[in-house]
């Protein structure tokens, strides 16, 4: 009978890892569909769980760990397009696995967000969570997740955290590459559209602008600034301020691509043709930016690139390492800049 319970005994992951030659970690990532395997290991482990007839048990796994499959995206962002392209790299990153993910939208202003934070992890009991700007730049957040056991990766325009659990990007930098390459053009009098107060994103950028108006010799006094919140609405309001200068700037950078498309309607409002009498260049290159006419001049900052790195270090944490957490933001020129009138 001993015998008998042996050969019925259901094969297990040891069972797999030893047959295959590799670790469980290893077989894990095959069962997860990690794509940091070679293709030779996965296709050896794969034969081996096949032969077996190993099947995977997600809720045993789930309950072995306390955690689900799931890793939640924990966002308070006026930007829809923003959220929803980095929503894109993470979905491309779990394809084909056991993950989903979850969104959770939250209020950072509100006296219980850290309440609120607590009661989804401890409900849900994410493999992990990502935390999108601003709510990312709230250190009591990470040290939550860190104290319910959360695994979290955070994503910043700056450096907040330590690699394994950050994804960030260059916004200073980029900002002076747009501002640089107006200058270059001949423009002298540009204008710039601010982010929301509170975001480090609209501060890096607009310490970006600084930065280089200031190294290029130009007026970049608080005249030539209006302030937005990232919305198409506060975007076109900034530039009815600025445009109502005299004189009015030749060219404009708003901190994104939304402000940017109402800066452009605000200048056609007034008669304003662009780009041959306002240059306008935006920041996020999101969908809108090849779709307005004329197509818009923006940085591109690598959002889907900067979630998929994000979502690859939560579902394989022993080779967080191996992802990139630096993301370099490169300018695209369109038609909405040109040289400025004669």
């Amino acid at each position: 009978m001993a015998g008998k319970a042996k050969r019925d005994a259901k094969p297990t992951i040891n069972d797999v890892a030893r047959l295959s030659g590799v670790s469980k970690k290893t077989v894990s990532r095959v069962i997860n569909r990690s794509p940091l395997l070679n293709q030779m290991t996965r296709e050896k482990v794969e034969a081996v769980i096949a032969d077996l007839g190993y099947v995977p048990n997600p809720q045993a796994r789930a309950l072995a760990l306390r955690r689900n499959f799931l890793l939640g995206l924990i966002h308070d962002n006026p930007n829809a397009q923003m959220v929803l392209n980095f929503q894109e790299g993470v979905l491309d990153a779990i394809k084909d696995t056991e993950f989903a993910l979850v969104v959770r939208p939250v209020d950072r202003k509100s006296p219980r967000l850290l309440d609120d934070i607590r009661a989804f992890i401890e409900v849900q009991r994410p493999y992990g969570v990502l935390i999108l700007p601003p709510v990312s730049e709230n250190d009591a957040i990470a040290d939550l997740c860190r104290e319910l056991g959360c695994n979290y990766v955070r994503m910043g325009s700056a450096r907040l955290d330590d690699a394994a659990h950050l994804v960030e990007s260059n916004d200073r930098q980029a900002v002076g590459l747009a501002i640089d390459y107006l200058a270059d053009m001949g423009h002298r009098r540009i204008g710039f559209v601010a982010g929301p107060a509170g975001f480090r994103s609209a501060s890096e950028r607009e310490a970006g602008f600084d930065e280089a108006m200031a190294r290029l010799g130009l007026d970049g006094s608080a005249g030539l600034k209006s302030a937005g919140n990232y919305t198409f609405e506060s975007g076109h309001a900034a530039a009815v301020r600025l445009l109502d200068n005299s004189p009015r700037p030749t060219a404009i950078f708003a901190s994104n691509d939304e402000m940017a498309a109402g800066v452009l309607h605000a200048a056609r409002e007034r008669g304003i043709t662009v780009p041959d009498e306002l240059s306008i260049v935006g920041f996020d290159d999101t969908s809108i930016a090849a779709h307005i006419w004329p197509p818009l001049s923006t940085v591109r900052w690598p959002i889907a690139s900067m979630a998929r790195s994000a979502a690859l270090k939560l579902v394989d944490p022993a080779a967080a390492d191996d992802q990139p957490s630096l993301f370099l933001s490169d300018l695209i020129p369109r038609a909405s800049a040109a040289p400025p009138p004669a």
